[in-house]
């Protein structure tokens, strides 16, 4: 099967050079597309790998500038976010990515904005090499639930 590119696209979000090389290749399955594409973004230019991080919106976004599927993943629908959390995560925001280069992406699974903030924070201490891999691992952990949670499937 070759993998839609409206699929991808719906799995990987602003990342439309990845999407690229992921959509010319045929695969056994869903869990091959991801497999390889694991497998590549550790290879890309960091360039793209950036591109693929930084293709997830901010956490703690302007609801109205995040995709329907990052607003339930963030839990926008869920959870109050009060002025003084809304400031603390846009401070660790912007010191996240002055350190690191690229935004802080993490699969949320259910965790309140609360509890992210606390693992952003935590995260500002890592060397930059390892955040990296985190966040990579984390875009295809995002990606794999949207895939399992029925993200539409394009033929």
């Amino acid at each position: 099967m070759r993998p839609a590119r409206a699929t991808l696209e719906a799995l990987f979000e602003n990342a439309p050079r990845f999407v690229e090389r992921l959509a010319t290749a045929e695969y056994e399955d869903w869990d091959a597309v991801l497999t390889r594409g694991e497998e590549l973004a550790r290879t890309l230019p960091d360039d793209e790998q950036l591109e693929l991080i930084d293709g997830h919106p901010r956490i703690g976004a302007l609801p109205s500038s995040v995709s329907a599927t990052s607003y339930r993943e963030q839990g926008y629908d869920r959870d109050t976010v009060t002025a003084e959390l809304q400031a603390r995560l846009d401070l660790l925001n912007t010191e996240y990515e002055a350190r690191f280069g690229f935004r802080f992406v993490v699969f949320v699974n259910g965790r309140s904005r609360a509890e992210i903030a606390g693992l952003l924070e935590r995260q500002l201490d890592e060397p930059r090499d390892a955040e990296l891999a985190r966040a990579l691992n984390d875009v295809f952990a995002i990606a794999r639930s949207r895939l399992a949670r029925g993200v539409e499937v394009a033929k």
